[in-house]
């Protein structure tokens, strides 16, 4: 079988036909390209560990085709219901407590009595999920700490020798992960920011969210290490030029010295779909580092700055 396939109504039934027998599927969803297990199948999840050389104790995502399938896995309180009715498909990851009857595997979890849950709002990565019959846990696509895939390329980049289809969507149209948000008490908290701004989240529930600001004692969501998304190259942020050797990352209007410009017009959410994709770019090519022009913090700027920061922590 060919490694990588465009997405068809084929390609999707063999993928899921894959991944009911527990192997790893690599599929597109609006955020980025995920990685893909049965969440059931223990064994199965251990192959994602395995594949990405991921920490055991960095839990993953669990992508499901519907709203209601989350109640079979989960107990959601009334601002965990809430967020899923206004953002669900979409690029929002709810922690939630695991339902008594929970079947998705503790591995997925990392030992906690949480799960992270998420319906994407990519038609092929529903698709998908359906054609498999079982929730599908799915971090990114790509070795851990690394930088995220944001088309099929990128995923056989990196990992062509551990999974046994790469599903080709062509490029995410968000370009980061998803925002992940505490719901187990009462007041959400937002453990990772990402492509739905937490003002409409706020805006949703009647309330501020808290932040974590790296004080949980517990790693209840993929994102939160600090060396995260990084590229090979050396990564240094809020530059106004680039240093000799550096190639240089820009962003906004009037900007004549970049090797590449995240969005000319100064749009954020442009410049999140473009921001993983020419990190990969750059960090191929003959340069010592990568510099980065500093990126407004208003709106996904915050997700695209959280994304950049943990990048540049060596």
């Amino acid at each position: 079988m060919k490694l990588i396939r465009k997405v068809t109504k084929t390609s999707i039934f063999s993928g899921g036909q894959l991944l009911a027998r527990g192997n790893l599927v690599a599929f597109p969803t609006e955020t980025v390209y995920g990685l893909g297990a049965n969440a059931n199948d223990s064994r199965a999840v251990a192959k994602i560990f395995a594949a990405k050389n991921r920490p055991s104790f960095n839990p993953l995502i669990v992508h499901l085709s519907d709203q209601d399938e989350a109640y079979r896995h989960a107990v959601l309180n009334r601002s965990a219901k809430a967020l899923a009715d206004a953002f669900w498909p979409g690029p929002l990851t709810l922690i939630l407590p695991r339902h008594e009857r929970c079947g998705i595997s503790p591995l997925v979890s990392a030992g906690l009595d949480t799960v992270a849950l998420r319906v994407p709002a990519s038609a092929d990565a529903r698709r998908l999920i359906t054609a498999a019959r079982i929730p599908i846990a799915a971090p990114s696509a790509n070795l851990s700490g690394r930088l995220s895939p944001t088309c099929a390329e990128h995923v056989a980049k990196q990992l062509k020798r551990h999974v046994s289809l790469i599903l080709d969507g062509g490029p995410c149209d968000i370009g980061l992960e998803s925002t992940v948000v505490d719901v187990t008490k009462n007041i959400p908290v937002i453990l990772r920011p990402g492509g739905l701004p937490s003002e409409r989240i706020e805006q949703a529930i009647g309330q501020k969210l808290l932040t974590d600001n790296g004080t949980s004692t517990d790693i209840k969501s993929p994102g939160m290490l600090v060396n995260h998304y990084a590229p090979s190259l050396a990564l240094r942020i809020n530059a106004q030029n680039p240093r000799p050797g550096e190639v240089f990352l820009g962003f906004g209007k009037d900007v004549i010295n970049a090797d590449l410009n995240l969005s000319p017009t100064g749009d954020l959410l442009e410049a999140a779909a473009n921001l993983f994709a020419y990190l990969h770019r750059l960090d191929s090519m003959p340069a010592k580092g990568i510099a980065v022009m500093p990126i407004p913090t208003e709106a996904i700027g915050w997700a695209i700055n959280d994304r950049l920061k943990r990048a540049a922590c060596r």
